[in-house]
């Protein structure tokens, strides 16, 4: 082979080899590309990933089963977490604030995702709910409100217990012609809705200067205290008495009761409007002896899971999430009692 020939064969081999080093490095770019779409797709699975009703530890701290309605909100929480799937642990703390603190601070303890409580009393709740914040775990009053800073819960749901007491007000006016004596049955003493419903009910009947509460005592929600103290004021006023206002109903059937051995009728010699629209109540306006009820809706587990399941999605939620409930009387109650879960 001449040097031409040798050179050709050598020239031949270098471009050949030159063609496959392109070839072998081609492929190279969609292989450095591929870490980066694996980054891509594996980034989903190293967020948070929502949490549904069945992964959800609900840590609830109710006030006891003073009432109708406090039986039917207990029904309502646990009966909701049955359904939807939630570990639910419930504590009854039979009308005692110091067994909620405990409560609140067993399930901090426990690590829970969420807490509800039903404040039994207003105040003294800074500390515990403090505690609850700096764990990271955030708190959702039902039904009753706590005087707290608000940052330290994340929503309220539940009633306007003032307006509960302006829509008796007004209702006690229109049925005793703006004149008469009145007795009250306060709420537990410090509560939420005694103190609102008291206050509701005194604006409403400022504009009628014959309107007179003569007497004014707690019979702590229950129907025995409820009993108990209105024979009290029947002795003291008898029938100086026109009317009775109940901050709720149980308070309100205990002292029909009373106003029934004093030898008066119920609902006649004596007009009574109460707040909460218990089954009870829509049968004592049947027979005649209770004459308005205000609702108070009991029913919030339904709600109170939504909220929970939100609030520990990071949602943002209302401050105050209202229950919607109405005003009734005697001509509506017959109709309306099958209709009543409470």
């Amino acid at each position: 082979m001449n040097v031409r020939n040798v050179l050709y064969v050598v020239l031949v081999g270098a471009l050949m080899l030159a063609m496959v080093g392109c070839t072998t490095v081609a492929p190279a770019a969609p292989a450095a590309e591929a870490p980066a779409g694996e980054q891509a797709a594996a980034a989903p699975a190293g967020e948070t990933a929502a949490k549904t009703y069945a992964d959800l530890v609900v840590g609830y701290a109710q006030i006891g089963a003073e009432s109708e309605w406090r039986t039917a909100n207990t029904a309502s929480i646990k009966d909701e977490a049955e359904r939807l799937g939630v570990e639910l642990k419930f504590s009854d703390a039979q009308q005692k604030q110091e067994n909620q603190i405990k409560a609140i601070r067993s399930f901090i303890a426990q690590q829970v995702d969420v807490i509800g409580v039903s404040p039994v009393v207003e105040t003294g709740w800074e500390t515990v709910f403090q505690e609850a914040k700096d764990a990271g775990i955030p708190l959702i009053l039902v039904d009753r409100r706590a005087a707290v800073p608000e940052d330290l819960y994340v929503t309220y749901l539940g009633s306007d217990f003032i307006e509960e007491g302006r829509r008796a007000g007004k209702a006690m006016s229109d049925i005793l012609g703006g004149e008469g004596k009145i007795v009250e049955l306060v709420g537990t003493v410090g509560s939420a809705p005694a103190n609102d419903r008291y206050t509701g009910f005194r604006e409403a009947i400022t504009e009628f200067p014959g309107m007179e509460i003569i007497a004014s005592q707690s019979g702590d929600f229950t129907r025995a205290k409820g009993k108990e103290v209105m024979e009290a004021f029947l002795k003291s006023y008898g029938d100086e008495i026109d009317a009775l206002y109940a901050h709720n109903d149980d308070m309100a059937i205990g002292a029909i009761q009373a106003i029934e051995e004093y030898g008066l009728k119920p609902g006649e010699d004596i007009k009574i409007v109460s707040i909460d629209a218990v089954r009870g109540a829509f049968e004592a306006m049947i027979e005649g002896k209770l004459n308005c009820t205000v609702e108070c809706n009991p029913l919030l587990g339904p709600q109170f899971f939504e909220l929970a399941l939100q609030v520990v999605n990071g949602e943002e939620v209302a401050k105050w999430v209202p229950s919607e409930e109405g005003v009734f009387f005697p001509e509506q109650a017959a109709e309306l009692l099958p209709t009543r879960q409470y």
